[in-house]
């Protein structure tokens, strides 16, 4: 029997997240919190959800993983010739969810992006395990497919063309950076009076740090 979804709740019990006491930019308070979360986080602290629009201005979301992050954005890989690739070739914008429901936690970020350069690309291409490597070229991502024989039979056919060779980097596979130009902390708290803060990229002026109601 399944319960009544409407009854399922938490009462959270965070730490204090204030505009006093946070940095005037949002990347070290981002940082601080995604290292919390993979200490604490039991799996994929690094998921994040990734909504997109396609040409139509419909909102497309699924969950892929956070592979880097400096002062340029965060960054993730994928195959360019997916439904989220050619969403993003014609809406070059995006925004991500973390949920971290361990510490209690979510951050909202939204965003310009564009394809890394190639040399990125495949430094991190490099440090993926062979079968990973190999994936890359074995699925058509987002393509419709019979059945999983067609990909049993597509891994034995690359597992032979690069066979005792290095794998090559496909071209229709890299990464994307997302340049933040709003990013979002919510922190959990006592009934419901969550603490969120938001800080927004003002060009020229840096970042506008404010208090947001729950």
């Amino acid at each position: 029997m399944i319960r009544d979804i409407a009854d399922v709740r938490r009462n959270y019990t965070g730490d204090d997240l204030d505009t006093s006491t946070s940095p005037d930019t949002p990347l070290p308070l981002f940082q601080d919190w995604l290292a919390l979360a993979l200490e604490n986080e039991p799996y994929d602290a690094n998921a994040m959800t990734l909504a997109t629009v396609d040409s139509q201005g419909l909102p497309h979301a699924r969950i892929v993983l956070l592979k880097g992050i400096d002062d340029q954005g965060v960054v993730f890989y994928t195959n360019y010739q997916s439904h989220k690739g050619s969403e993003l070739a014609n809406v070059p914008h995006a925004a991500l969810v973390f949920w971290w429901p361990t510490i209690q936690r979510q951050v909202r970020i939204e965003g310009r992006v564009w394809q890394i350069d190639a040399q990125e690309s495949e430094a991190y291409f490099l440090s993926r395990p062979r079968n990973s490597q190999l994936s890359a070229w074995i699925s058509q991502q987002s393509v419709e497919i019979p059945d999983r024989s067609w990909l049993e039979e597509r891994k034995h056919r690359f597992e032979q063309v690069y066979d005792g060779q290095p794998v090559k980097r496909p071209n229709h596979w890299g990464g994307y950076r997302i340049e933040p130009s709003m990013i979002e902390f919510w922190q959990g708290q006592q009934d419901r009076l969550h603490d969120r803060l938001r800080y927004s990229r003002h060009e020229g002026h840096g970042w506008l740090k404010v208090r947001l109601a729950p």
